[in-house]
């Protein structure tokens, strides 16, 4: 078991999606940032395969459909950028290119219920 005292924090960027049997469903993804205390990056990453792959699950929604959360890929594990005791501490950063097809895949973006 590793020591509190040598862990470091990590932040892991997960995609999932749901799937269902039914014709009718559409699917949906979700991206999720998890937290993950690990001695190591090897470590973390290890962590958040197992984590992840845990919260695989299989409900009914309101209309009675099966749908299934499963995890689709893991995005990146890196170590927190500033400590998380500070308030507006920023736990992650990423770049991209393409502003149009960001606003195009992010529903709350354009205000779109999910």
């Amino acid at each position: 078991m590793t020591d509190q005292q040598s862990q470091n924090i990590y932040v892991a960027v997960l995609i999932y999606e749901s799937s269902s049997e039914s014709p009718q469903y559409k699917m949906l993804f979700e991206e999720s940032f998890m937290i993950i205390k690990a001695s190591s990056l090897e470590e973390a990453k290890q962590k958040t395969h197992q984590y992840a792959n845990d919260r695989t699950s299989t409900f009914k929604n309101e209309s009675g459909v099966s749908i299934t959360w499963s995890l689709k890929h893991v995005v990146d594990v890196n170590q927190v950028l500033y400590d998380v005791n500070t308030d507006g501490a920023e736990i992650y950063a990423r770049h991209f290119r393409n502003y149009q097809a960001y606003s195009e895949f992010e529903p709350l973006l354009s205000g779109e219920d999910l």
